[in-house]
């Protein structure tokens, strides 16, 4: 969640930054949207990893 709201503030920043001709702001933009994008990827990637070992423990103790 967290990611996809850095990404949509880069994208408000990046839209600013067009409207004013304000190259930092459209560069700041530019790095949150990259960084919303790679907080996301790893929220779900972090997200899985926990699909996986809850699938393994349940499998754990339906063997035992």
């Amino acid at each position: 969640m967290e990611g996809k709201k850095d990404e949509l503030k880069g994208r408000v920043k990046e839209a600013a930054g067009d409207l004013t001709d304000d190259d930092r702001l459209k560069s700041e933009g530019k790095t949150d949207k990259v960084g919303g994008k790679l907080k996301q990827g790893l929220e779900d990637a972090k997200d899985k990893a926990e699909d996986v070992i809850d699938k393994v423990k349940d499998k754990v103790q339906r063997d035992r």
